[in-house]
């Protein structure tokens, strides 16, 4: 359930960083509709980091946990190959797209001052939606196959102790 609410979390927060760039795209810089464009965008930023990164550190916690009940139940050693692949399949994006999201905002700023062209936010700003998106759906299919892989060893464990 965990994984499932953080993955929501952050597909709202991309539906927010849609939002911002609607809201941006509607406003000029002297406009009154910059002040919810700049905190709507600061809010979906923060909700987007928060997300990726309690997915790292849920992928993480699950791994150790797949770990030890094989080890302890004496199950077959690629159940924690799997979490391996899972974790190399996702962290790049996972680190990607944090950092995507945090170079829109913060070249927003660099856009709203004028030292950088607006056209730098913008492009940066339909990368980063792509590459979120991207990453959402990595992250949802890896959860998946996590919640998968944990609920066949718990399976096992219980036939294993009730035996």
């Amino acid at each position: 359930m965990m994984g499932r609410a953080l993955l929501i979390v952050g597909w709202l927060a991309t539906l927010g960083l849609g939002v911002a760039g609607f809201l941006g795209y509607s406003s000029t810089r002297a406009s009154p509709m910059m002040t919810p464009h700049i905190l709507i965008a600061f809010a979906s930023s923060l909700l987007l980091l928060f997300s990726h990164c309690w997915i790292m550190f849920y992928l993480i916690g699950t791994g150790k946990a797949i770990r030890e009940a094989v080890e302890e139940y004496d199950l077959e050693p690629e159940m924690v190959e799997k979490t391996k692949a899972y974790k190399s399949d996702s962290y790049p994006w996972l680190m990607f797209a944090m950092g995507m999201i945090i170079a829109t905002f913060v070249l927003g700023g660099g856009a709203y001052s004028g030292a950088i062209g607006s056209w730098m936010h913008h492009a940066l700003f339909y990368l980063t939606a792509g590459v979120q998106v991207w990453t959402l759906l990595i992250e949802g299919r890896v959860l998946l196959s996590n919640e998968r892989l944990m609920n066949e060893i718990n399976r096992r464990a219980a036939s294993i102790t009730a035996a």
